[in-house]
């Protein structure tokens, strides 16, 4: 009885301690999103830097210096792919990192607007539960000693994620199928909306600026959709979707949050933050 007492004193002092910062495994992420998945997933294993910070718009995003630098220190670096980070290569290519890479949405079914493939996917819960598992399997690849933590972590994170995908669903039943509209700055809801039944139309695809065509031919669409509220982002100028509320008689339903989260005071520091804050601006200026 004595001896196992002496194996498990020194087992529980362990446990109570989590492993040092030069200990951590430094994993990069591209940006905020994927930056909040691998923390979710890695725990105390794992040490996360976002490239692209929070309110950062990843699209048009220009790396420094420093990012080489970090990218080179990196142990894993998460990307999202599907043609979100057009200046990633080249990064990689500078920095010279051997450094494992995870596209996370692998697995995803890609959508397209136009010719283009739609990078958006973590709009769907469903599909955040896919990049969760490729973050996930990647780390226990490259810390095989933590997979047990990884693991646990996953695990209770994917639960977390059930849950609010419930909560979406149960939500998105209270707004009546035919104000179920989603229109926003740029086309960054297209997994939302097929996801979760909605109709979108966006004035912005990735990156692309529209002509004065292109706007008259989305007032005409809005017109016609009967849409009863617009949406702002907030990585986005304000300025187009007020012009469209206007010339619409749409009102403006809120910001949402899409390619980028917050800083803690703001309104979306994580994931799950995000998704709840902007189904309840979906609700609110929705639903009768």
């Amino acid at each position: 009885m004595r001896r196992a007492t002496l194996w498990l004193i020194p087992a529980m002092f362990l446990a109570a301690f989590p492993l040092r910062a030069e200990d951590r495994i430094n994993v990069v992420a591209s940006f905020s999103i994927l930056a909040d998945f691998a923390r979710n997933a890695g725990g105390e294993r794992v040490r996360v830097t976002s490239l692209v910070g929070p309110n950062g718009d990843v699209h048009v995003y220009t790396p420094t210096p420093a990012d080489a630098r970090t990218i080179a220190d990196a142990r894993l670096v998460v990307v999202n792919g599907l043609g979100l980070e057009g200046w990633l290569p080249r990064l990689l290519q500078s920095a010279g990192s051997r450094a494992p890479i995870v596209t996370a949405s692998r697995g995803v079914a890609p959508l397209k607007f136009g010719s283009e493939t739609d990078p958006h996917a973590w709009q769907s819960v469903v599909n955040a539960k896919i990049y969760i598992a490729n973050i996930r399997n990647a780390l226990v690849e490259v810390d095989p000693a933590g997979a047990d933590d990884y693991r646990k972590n996953a695990d209770a994170y994917l639960a977390e994620l059930d849950a609010l995908d419930a909560e979406v669903r149960a939500a998105i039943a209270k707004i009546p199928p035919a104000r179920r509209k989603l229109i926003s700055t740029h086309d960054a809801f297209g997994y939302f909306a097929k996801a979760y039944g909605f109709e979108t139309i966006a004035p912005l695809g990735a990156e692309a600026e529209p002509g004065a065509r292109d706007i008259a031919g989305i007032i005409t669409r809005i017109k016609a959709s009967g849409a009863s509220a617009v949406f702002p982002e907030n990585i986005s100028d304000e300025r187009l979707i007020r012009r469209i509320s206007a010339e619409t008689g749409a009102s403006i339903g809120g910001t949402l949050y899409t390619d980028s989260l917050t800083d803690e005071k703001g309104n979306a520091p994580t994931y799950i933050a995000l998704v709840r804050h902007n189904i309840r601006t979906l609700t609110r200026a929705l639903g009768e």
